[in-house]
């Protein structure tokens, strides 16, 4: 956890399965249990870069506008995505 005057708490991430996305929505656990849901990615950044992915094996720090992440929790990122009905 890092900090920062401009974005707040920054927490660093490494993504084990899947992708992480800018402003794709995240759930944050602790001890497997859900303490926040419906977050949003604010920020993705990897070592300087801003970007708009980071893929699995790779760390990143991410921005989600909730304050209370702790060292061990897990945030578990998605996407709603829209069908059309058949």
């Amino acid at each position: 956890m890092f900090r920062s005057s401009k974005v707040g708490l920054i927490a660093g991430c490494l993504v084990t399965s899947g992708v992480m996305r800018r402003n794709a929505k995240a759930r944050l656990l602790r001890d497997n249990i859900v303490v926040a849901e419906n977050l949003s990615i604010a920020s993705l950044r990897r070592e300087k870069d801003d970007v708009t992915e980071v893929r699995d094996g790779f760390e990143c720090g991410l921005t989600l506008g909730y304050a209370d992440i702790k060292e061990g929790d897990v945030i578990e990122s998605y996407e709603l995505v829209q069908k059309e009905r058949a």
